[in-house]
């Protein structure tokens, strides 16, 4: 039987963990630039009325830091893009990829992960909302494709599969 203190004891070391890789990663990382690009709305959750009025071009940029420690990529970052209402929408956070070598030299690597993020919506009067999300990405040295998929919870809403590009400098 767990008691509160074991709990207790996983979330302090959770957070005390994450806590140092946020802090690692600002004082040691090196800088990243973000390039989102794209919105891909899952066709087989929304009607074509709400595709057709939609913007999936969703370009913006941003900026970010981030270290690498083995096989584990940890980032901190902070973009924004054109939303599918073509409003301005920001997202900022702390990443998180455990990356696999594609090859023996290790220039090409594949990644899944999870973003802790703050993101601002329109039409939620840019109130910061924390939306945690599932990422991978694929990688060549320092060019990266990667994208997040925030999970929807009726039709025509959610379920959108979020690219963007990013160069380690």
């Amino acid at each position: 039987m767990l008691t509160g203190n074991v709990q207790a004891g996983w979330f302090s070391d959770y957070n005390t963990y994450l806590g140092n890789n946020i802090y690692n990663t600002w004082n040691c990382g090196g800088w990243d630039l973000y390039v989102p690009f794209y919105s891909w709305h899952n066709r087989l959750t929304y009607d074509d009325e709400h595709i057709n009025t939609y913007n999936e071009e969703a370009w913006g940029g941003g900026i970010g830091r981030s270290i690498t420690k083995g096989n584990e990529w940890h980032g901190i970052y902070f973009m924004m893009f054109k939303d599918s209402n073509s409003y301005l929408q920001t997202i900022g956070g702390y990443a998180y990829l455990y990356n696999w070598n594609l090859d023996k030299d290790g220039d090409w690597k594949i990644g899944v992960g999870y973003t802790l993020s703050l993101t601002q919506r329109h039409e939620y009067s840019y109130i910061p909302l924390p939306l945690p999300l599932p990422i991978g990405g694929i990688s060549y040295k320092n060019l990266h494709l990667e994208a997040a998929y925030v999970p929807g919870y009726k039709k025509n809403d959610g379920n959108i599969l979020f690219i963007w590009a990013k160069i380690s400098l």
